[in-house]
């Protein structure tokens, strides 16, 4: 049986995706692994790059989309298709070090419904990103705990091992990042245990952030994650 199922989102991620699998499996290697990419017809033609791979790789499968785009569409694909009893997904520019995908499963292991990697514990922190996403994030996260549950410290992670039983009860929602808040804060209110694990977001490896790269952007992304607490803390 499959223990875990890592989904990796993909859009332009052509020169990190090969690493990115590299050392995610390298850091599994206790665990029986599969890795599902889904890929948005990258026009850099990283499904390519996968599909190669997959081909000598049985560990590694394509799910190559042409009609529909969406980080949060692929992650429900990715979960839709996924055979593991855990099952993972993360940021595909290595900011998140894939051997810290151990730590989350070995919370599981210790008893957690989810875990879920903190910028913003003790012993995490964020070196990848500017002052101004920092902010950003440390205000919508504040805004977030402050309104919602303190249990959490990071309800945008977007680094995630959950059993699948916790993923089969609450679909995922939302368009961009905000679809974590509404994961963690509904997994949550249901009384499934998550557990942080802190880990340092470090710089993209190559290619380019699909952040948003000025306050403008921050703004327009931003009503999203503000709608999405407000129709939480109103139970709407």
């Amino acid at each position: 049986m499959t223990d875990i199922s890592l989904i990796l989102p993909t859009y332009n991620e052509r020169e990190n995706i090969i690493p990115l699998i590299q050392r995610a499996l390298a850091a599994l290697a206790d665990y029986q692994v599969e890795i599902i990419v889904v890929d948005d017809d990258s026009p850099d033609g990283t499904w390519r790059e996968v599909a190669n791979l997959a081909e000598h790789n049985a560990r590694v499968r394509l799910i190559h989309r042409t009609q529909e785009r969406g980080l949060t569409t692929a992650i429900a694909t990715g979960i839709a298709q996924a055979r593991g009893r855990w099952v993972a997904w993360m940021d595909c520019d290595l900011s998140m070090p894939p051997e810290d995908l151990t730590r989350l499963a070995q919370a599981l292991e210790s008893g957690a419904d989810m875990a879920v990697g903190s910028r913003y514990l003790p012993g995490g922190g964020d070196v990848g990103h500017s002052w101004t996403a920092l902010a950003f994030s440390r205000v919508i996260n504040w805004g977030a705990s402050l309104l919602l549950d303190r249990r959490l410290t990071d309800y945008t992670s977007g680094f995630v091992m959950a059993r699948r039983e916790v993923l089969a009860h609450i679909p995922l929602r939302g368009d961009y990042g905000e679809y974590c808040i509404d994961l963690l804060y509904r997994a949550l209110r249901m009384g499934f245990r998550i557990v942080e694990v802190p880990y340092v977001c470090v710089p993209r490896q190559a290619g380019e952030s699909k952040t948003a790269t000025n306050l403008l952007g921050f703004f327009r992304r931003g009503w999203k994650y503000v709608i999405t607490v407000l129709r939480l803390r109103l139970g709407i």
